[in-house]
């Protein structure tokens, strides 16, 4: 491994994929890619149950990624998985296994998540001029962004996806003109709630990616002599396949083996979007996911600085007192420092707790009775550019337990973040809130935390503070009985 290379994975519903990439100067150029077909979402059944074989077929690929990955530090790999391990019901079975043989954390990340990152892949690949719509067609679902720049306008997921829809639609291989119809129609359906938005922000230019669209791509290149895909194009290449009658005989130029069981349901679902957007041509990208997450974790694009417009942009939206929230925020990441080592917190969990801090009054939109509840509601199910579904139940968790009686058992499965650790981070964040009732800036000493003994914390406070600060010194002793109920520890030392 050269010292200046780094990786990313996806782990996409029909393949998997690694890029990795080296550091010229500023710039990122990819050295690697390596791809394996391991059609996740074909075992994915009606119970929503990844079934054995196709967990063996995914961990068996991870292998051979875990060889060209030895000697990688986990600073300079992402992994992220998509729609069928957003889908499965027993996806943490498939993800405990996966870490373990690949030996690096794997994100799952959500729908609007995954198009974002589509989106930064095809800009660092591709020169974007104007506003640009992209549509990457995957196994479990399909992505539309609107763009312009480095900046996404608008995004969305949807569950169609060509291993979703052969299941549906092209089980047996037969191709009519009735089933491919029933799927075209079953694109525009599912693309219909987001259509007016999509049509209304409009785009100069369309581009595709996937690998769905590059064989429909050289497909059309074979019939129509255009080096793009069009309506009559696609029209001709379905009119072929019907008439064939059957995936097997399908013969046109630039369909591989290995795309045909795929390619009616991908067909398809491209013909619904023309259909639905009113389009007339699309391009083609290189760019996807795995260079989005690439761009975005390592690249000139700060994924850091993603996360703090997303938190700034919520605190906007709902109108939260952002003087307050800095302190707090200020605050506990001081108590944070102070704890860093003895209870061996790491830097993204300081991340995580100022933007807890920043967002823990996001609730107070709602009332103020339940703030917490109401705060980790909105976080959990908001949409966070920047952040895993695992970063975000997170910080709902953090918000949810900042104050009041601390009911342990309401706690939702993080994954992989242990119950202990975000334990510590939750007692940072109830400290720094109950420090800044009074709302008002240098209303605090110097603050001194250290660890005692059964993971007791001993906050040391100036005497001559406490006495002249009895509402602050009352509030900080609530908070130690609300503690001391679940066998926390919080000694107050006035010195």
């Amino acid at each position: 491994m050269d010292e200046h290379d780094v990786a990313t994975i996806d782990l996409g519903s029909n393949s998997f994929h690694m890029v990795i990439a080296r550091y010229q100067g500023n710039t990122l150029r990819i050295v690697d890619r390596i791809k394996e077909r391991v059609r996740l979402a074909d075992g994915l059944n009606e119970q929503q149950q990844l079934g054995q074989e196709a967990m063996a077929r995914g961990l068996a690929c991870l292998a051979l990624f875990a060889e060209r990955l030895r000697g990688f530090p986990a600073s300079r790999v992402r992994v992220a998985a998509t729609f069928t391990l957003r889908e499965a019901a027993n996806a943490d079975d498939f993800l405990h296994q996966a870490r373990r043989i690949l030996g690096f954390p794997i994100d799952i990340i959500s729908g609007n998540e995954e198009a974002r990152l589509i989106y930064q892949g095809v800009a660092h690949t591709q020169q974007i001029e104007g506003r640009v719509l992209v549509i990457d067609i995957g196994g479990g679902s399909t992505e539309l962004v609107i763009g312009q720049g480095f900046d996404c306008r608008l995004v969305s997921s949807h569950g169609m996806g060509c291993v979703s829809f052969t299941q549906r639609y092209f089980a047996d291989g037969n191709l009519s003109e009735r089933q491919f119809q029933q799927a075209a129609d079953a694109a525009q359906y599912l693309l219909a709630p987001k259509l007016g938005a999509y049509l209304a922000l409009g785009w100069e230019r369309v581009l595709g990616c996937s690998g769905t669209i590059r064989t429909l791509l050289e497909m059309c290149r074979a019939v129509t002599g255009e080096s793009c895909i069009d309506l009559p194009g696609l029209l001709h290449i379905r009119a072929r396949m019907i008439n064939a009658g059957h995936i097997d005989r399908v013969g046109i130029s630039g369909l591989g083996e290995d795309r045909k069981p795929l390619l009616a349901a991908g067909l398809s679902i491209l013909l619904g979007l023309f259909q639905s957007l009113n389009l007339a041509r699309m391009d083609f990208s290189d760019g996807a996911l795995r260079e989005g997450l690439l761009y975005s974790a390592f690249g000139r694009l700060d994924h850091h600085s993603v996360q703090i417009r997303t938190l700034q942009a919520l605190a906007s939206q709902y109108a939260v007192d952002t003087r307050q929230a800095e302190r707090v925020s200020a605050t506990v990441i001081e108590l944070f420092e102070q704890m860093r080592d003895s209870w061996q917190l790491d830097t993204e969990s300081a991340d995580l707790l100022a933007g807890a801090a920043r967002l823990h009054e996001v609730g107070l939109h709602i009332n103020f009775t339940g703030i917490h509840r109401h705060s980790a509601y909105i976080l959990r199910h908001s949409e966070l550019p920047g952040f895993t579904l695992e970063q975000q139940k997170i910080l709902a968790a953090l918000v949810r337990f900042h104050r009041k009686a601390l009911k342990l058992s309401e706690l939702e499965p993080l994954g992989t973040l242990p119950e202990p650790q975000l334990w510590r981070l939750v007692r940072l964040l109830r400290l720094a809130v109950a420090l800044h009732r009074r709302r008002q800036n240098h209303a605090l000493p110097p603050l001194v935390l250290e660890l005692g003994g059964q993971d007791a914390l001993r906050l040391h406070l100036p005497a001559d503070w406490c006495e002249h600060n009895p509402l602050l010194l009352a509030t900080l002793q609530r908070e130690r009985d609300y503690q001391a109920k679940i066998d926390w520890k919080l000694e107050l030392m006035k010195v």
